[in-house]
């Protein structure tokens, strides 16, 4: 089975192939509010599923990490419009600890290549 790591970093790979499906690592953005955030966050995924040979119509699942469940309607604000209807992946969204105080949301996605 074989196994493709992108843009490898000391800590993780930001993007696994295998089988495929891409594993991306969480993408996080920085910005002055949870609705820049997650349009920040949302266009580094598409960068990256598109570097990896996939796009968002292929994710087949999201775990969105929110610093405080009192931004969720916002975030999904920006998720609805960006997400392609008819093709939404299954999701997951738990308020969580960031790495750094700013972050407020965070994305980890799994996709078909």
């Amino acid at each position: 089975m074989k196994i493709t790591r992108h843009e490898i970093k000391p800590r993780m790979s930001r993007a696994v192939i295998h089988n495929n499906t891409v594993y991306l690592c969480g993408q996080t953005s920085d910005g002055a509010d949870i609705i820049e955030q997650t349009t920040l966050m949302l266009a580094k995924v598409d960068k990256l599923l598109e570097e990896v040979g996939s796009n968002k119509g292929q994710i087949l699942s999201a775990t969105i990490y929110i610093s405080d469940m009192k931004n969720f309607a916002l975030m999904n604000s920006v998720w609805d419009e960006w997400v392609i209807e008819g093709n939404t992946p299954s999701r997951a969204c738990v308020e969580a600890k960031m790495a750094r105080e700013a972050l407020l949301v965070e994305i980890s996605v799994i996709a078909a290549v």
